[in-house]
């Protein structure tokens, strides 16, 4: 198999390479920075960065629309600028200019030691400490409100935590007003952080509501609550649905490859320092010489070691042109599979984390797609139940968390498809849903009704019923 196309973001061979600037803001010096690697490229766009310039760290910005790069430059600058003028931490902008090849370049400092705090997130599973630290985002986003600034693209991976510090991070995409901002617009950014709490974490909710009031003085009236609420509902619902677009192509953190027959998107740290296109190739092999967990006619499934990282690679195979026609029309069961775990990921649902999923073409139809998950540790629930060294005392709280489970599947109307004991894994830290498949969200409270009544059946009717009130 040949790969006509990849992206830069892997040839490491390609790295360090020089870039001469010649900078605009600083009497057409020419400067000289070394690229080290490539953090972010949002094709057609942008490249950014990371950077050495006189001996210091840097990130570099390099935009490639030839209509609009200027000014999305001088937004940029103009940003970071005025941030430090009012008194908010951001990187320090060093000057900009043009390449060469004619893009237009900012560089601006790198800070160092610090992650952003959707990493911080991401690997955080401790309540209290996520609540803290949404807390200290709030307050932050007080202190910006207070002096005029106004994201319009907010989101965890725009703070940038060092320490106890926080740094405010793509100021092209902030509106700085001449006053204060206002109540209407405050509670709604509120209501879009509050979304990253779970549904019935109303403790949480409440105290980031005060922690931001308090840091703002400001008092929360009925009126003002009632808003947060209504907004925070709409927050819900409609940032799924982008957070899943985003799924689908490059960004901070998938990448998605498009080479010859194969289409793929991949997470970027389970690829990190490696080479997709070469795990593609192989990726028959590995799965033959992996622990072999399922070998159907429908799918096929393999435990492998691949970059250090232990998951679980799930095919899809070809079942004839009717078949593949189908889900060529209505999406591979792969990518769906894909969708399926991030939703529950968003919705604070556990279910092993998707790290990549590949759709293998003949001209215009799929013919077999991979997900590849991480493999999760745990005992399914049938065996836990039926362990005699299972207690009566764990026993009972494991059948509470698994109702609980039910109950947040049914807050988003999603009904499972496949509900039995097998497909539900018991951890150290809950239980976690797997098997997706058969997954479905639900427009209307009918048909998901109808659904999970067939769910609930098919659980209570597949697995040893007696234990625990399961």
């Amino acid at each position: 198999m040949r790969f006509g196309f990849y992206f830069l973001t892997f040839q490491m061979a390609e790295f360090p390479f020089q870039l001469s600037i010649k900078s605009v803001s600083s009497e057409n010096k020419e400067e000289l920075v070394t690229c080290t690697a490539l953090l972010r490229v949002i094709p057609g766009k942008r490249k950014v960065y990371d950077a050495c310039w006189n001996g210091r760290d840097v990130i570099v910005k390099a935009f490639s629309d030839k209509i609009s790069s200027r000014r999305h430059l001088q937004r940029e600058w103009r940003g970071l600028s005025i941030l430090r003028q009012r008194g908010l931490s951001s990187p320090e902008p060093l000057f900009f200019g043009q390449t060469e090849d004619g893009q237009w370049t900012v560089v601006v400092e790198k800070i160092i030691n610090a992650l952003t705090i959707r990493e911080v997130w991401d690997n955080t599973t401790d309540t209290g400490k996520k609540h803290e630290l949404l807390c200290a985002v709030s307050e932050e986003l007080a202190k910006q409100h207070s002096k005029g600034v106004l994201q319009k693209d907010l989101h965890l991976g725009n703070f940038l935590l060092q320490k106890e510090r926080l740094f405010f991070l793509d100021p092209a995409q902030m509106r700085f007003l001449s006053g204060e901002v206002g109540k209407r617009q405050a509670i709604a950014q509120l209501a879009l952080l509050a979304s990253l709490l779970p549904k019935k974490d109303t403790e949480g909710i409440t105290n980031l509501c005060k922690r931001y009031a308090a840091a703002r003085c400001w008092k929360f009236e009925p009126a003002d609550m009632a808003r947060f609420w209504r907004k925070l509902g709409a927050w819900r619902k409609g940032g799924v649905k982008r957070g899943l677009k985003k799924c689908l192509r490059t960004s901070k953190r998938n990448l998605r490859i498009k080479a010859g027959r194969y289409l793929a998107v991949f997470d970027k740290g389970f690829c990190r320092g490696a080479e997709p296109p070469g795990f593609i190739e192989q990726i028959d092999a590995l799965m033959d010489g992996g622990q072999i967990l399922k070998d159907g006619r429908t799918s096929y499934v393999s435990r492998i070691a691949w970059n250090g990282k232990d998951v679980v690679v799930k095919r899809y195979n070809h079942k004839g042109f009717i078949h593949s026609l189908r889900h060529t029309i209505k999406g591979s069961r792969a990518r769906r599979g894909w969708l399926h775990a991030h939703r529950l990921g968003m919705l604070n649902i556990a279910t092993p984390r998707p790290l990549a999923y590949i759709e293998q073409r003949k001209r215009m139809l799929v013919w077999k797609s991979y997900l590849i998950t991480e493999y999760v540790e745990g005992q399914r629930l049938y065996d836990f139940l039926r362990d005699s060294k299972t207690g009566e005392e764990e026993r009972s709280k494991v059948s509470g968390q698994v109702w609980e489970l039910f109950e947040r599947l049914g807050e988003y109307r999603i009904s499972h498809g496949d509900l039995k004991h097998s497909n539900i894994l018991i951890t150290g830290n809950g239980p976690v849903l797997i098997d997706l498949d058969g997954m479905k969200v639900h427009k209307w409270t009918w048909t998901y009704r109808i659904r999970q009544a067939k769910d609930i059946e098919d659980f209570l009717n597949r697995g040893p019923s007696k234990y625990g009130g399961l």
